[in-house]
């Protein structure tokens, strides 16, 4: 089931990784129930070059409790630019929730927490992507944001 809500997540994140080794981008810090964890990419594109790579088994993992939120720090690479926060939840009987979804696009917001809607729901995934605004035709009235990178955090019941 936990795959299935990760493709779920990834499916509907509205910002589709393009489709394609370059470096990684920076790490991003999951907290939640006291525990840390650092996150590198899962997929990651070079937009400038065409590259890009996925690397599935860097998704972070935290076990937390019910009703426990997540706190996100992301590095000053990703808050300068527009990011998406993607969460998925199930309730007290393991039921999937409807996705959280929130894009931050203030260039300055290095951080973001995820809460549940209730006591008794569970995060069960949060998906962190980073979007590179390109235009195909060098106008910027027709830009458009493309996912870069995405970080992955799946969490088990504690």
């Amino acid at each position: 089931m936990r795959r299935s809500l990760v493709v779920a997540v990834l499916a509907a994140g509205g910002l589709t990784v393009a489709g394609c080794s370059a470096p990684g981008p920076d790490q991003v810090t999951f907290y939640g129930d006291g525990h840390t964890i650092n996150v590198g990419p899962i997929g990651n594109c070079d937009l400038s070059n065409g590259v890009c790579s996925a690397n599935p088994g860097a998704a972070g993992t935290l076990k937390m409790r019910p009703g426990r939120s997540v706190q996100i720090s992301v590095p000053k690479d990703i808050a300068e630019g527009p990011w998406k926060v993607t969460a998925q939840f199930v309730n007290g009987k393991g039921e999937p929730q409807p996705l959280k979804e929130e894009i931050i696009t203030s260039g300055d917001q290095f951080a973001y927490t995820v809460t549940p809607p209730t006591k008794d729901d569970q995060v069960v995934v949060v998906e962190i992507a980073q979007a590179t605004v390109v235009s195909r035709t060098g106008d910027p009235n027709d830009a458009e944001p493309i996912t870069s990178a995405l970080w992955s955090l799946q969490v088990q019941p504690a």
